[in-house]
């Protein structure tokens, strides 16, 4: 390519330029991005509220993982980009349109569509990586991202091979999957490049925060979505209504623990802390990832009791109760153990008590209603403790 054709495609000018210590600003390009989002969301709660099985609940996670990864990688790149100036723009609404496609092939992914997940996932990977690096050129992050870029292409290998073996689809897409998210803890390590040190990934971690708490208000919308579509097609008698009310108030209590709580600690951490990088790699990238499995997990357990509040849980609905509150708590505690250096026990306590609220809906043959009271009286006694605590502290 000659400097002159880069220069009109894809031109140094499109990254964001900052001053001193400046936190980017989230842009309406992003947002507008952010809405394909809502699309997979959906589409990933309706997958697994369809496979109920432990295959079911693998497959639904490993789909979770693609679609994460593609859009914290996407967060990430616009970091750096500015999705303002018309070159970032061509680029948001090209990723947009491949993330879109893998949320049309999502419900059949594992069967007829899974060359349109996976075509969709391994363009949307090369195409970002190789983009960074050509607007990167010629600086230590042109180089970040070539070895990025590879990484991304090797996943891509076991992306498109469990296309081609249908037989080893689940094994293969796995593998993927751990190449994809073990790559930034191996500092994409290529033989005699080495690995890339954190220092030379400079992040305003603060932006990234901000967008990773949108994603999460999307997760969190869609047990609205359910719980609203659920109710509108039934009669409002008094069980579902009480299970719905139940329903609501474990949303509400979710959002609290997250935004009251777990991301003010984030936003202090980010504003006096240097190493950026480090802290949204582990706190983000991961444990947020967590955090909103989690929560769409949740959204699938609440239709699951307000769609049988009286009647005894089944196993795999029972399982998926626990799981989504559970994963939350898992993930926060990850995100605390970075942005504070200390995991609050209450939230270790909180997971221990679910795991027995789950064995006893098992014995006892819980109906929903009253097994999601126990979950929400869990997660109520837990934001009460955090938000007594933080006063304490004040």
């Amino acid at each position: 390519m000659t400097p002159s054709f880069l220069n009109r495609i894809v031109p140094t000018g499109a990254l964001r330029k900052l001053e001193g210590e400046e936190t980017p600003r989230v842009t309406n390009m992003e947002l507008f991005f952010d809405l394909v989002y809502v699309f997979s969301i959906i589409q990933l709660s309706h997958y697994l509220l369809a496979h109920q099985t432990a295959i079911g609940a693998l497959e639904a996670f490993t789909l979770f993982a693609a679609i994460w990864w593609s859009w914290n990688y996407t967060a990430w790149a616009t970091n750096w980009v500015n999705p303002d100036h018309l070159s970032g723009r061509i680029l948001m609404i090209a990723l947009m349109a491949c993330a879109l496609a893998m949320a049309i092939a999502m419900p059949t992914a594992f069967t007829a569509k899974a060359g349109l997940f996976v075509g969709a996932y391994v363009v949307m990977a090369l195409l970002r990586a190789f983009y960074m690096a050509l607007v990167f050129r010629g600086s230590r992050m042109g180089r970040n991202y070539v070895q990025l870029g590879v990484w991304s292409a090797l996943s891509s290998v076991f992306w498109i091979a469990g296309v081609v073996s249908p037989e080893c689809r689940l094994i293969l897409w796995v593998i993927a999957v751990l190449v994809d998210y073990a790559a930034p803890y191996f500092g994409f390590w290529l033989p005699r490049l080495g690995a890339t040190p954190m220092g030379t990934w400079p992040l305003r971690g603060l932006h990234l925060l901000e967008r990773n708490q949108q994603v999460f208000i999307i997760a969190l919308g869609e047990s609205i979505l359910l719980l609203g579509g659920l109710l509108s097609k039934q009669a409002l008698t008094p069980a579902p209504v009480v299970a719905a009310f139940i329903g609501f108030l474990m949303i509400v209590t979710l959002w609290w623990l997250y935004f009251v709580h777990a991301t003010e600690t984030g936003e202090r951490r980010f504003s006096s802390a240097s190493d950026h990088t480090r802290l949204a790699r582990t706190g983000l990238a991961y444990a947020h990832g967590i955090m909103v499995c989690g929560a769409i997990t949740m959204a699938v357990a609440i239709e699951e009791i307000v769609a049988h509040p009286t009647a005894a849980m089944h196993l795999p609905a029972l399982i998926i109760a626990i799981a989504g509150p559970t994963l939350f708590l898992i993930g926060s505690m990850v995100f605390f153990r970075v942005m504070a250096q200390s995991v609050p026990w209450a939230f270790g306590f909180a997971t221990a008590l679910l795991i027995a609220l789950g064995y006893l809906g098992s014995v006892l043959h819980l109906p929903g209603m009253i097994l999601g009271g126990g979950i929400l009286l869990i997660l109520l006694v837990l934001a009460t403790f955090m938000q007594l605590k933080c006063e304490q502290d004040d």
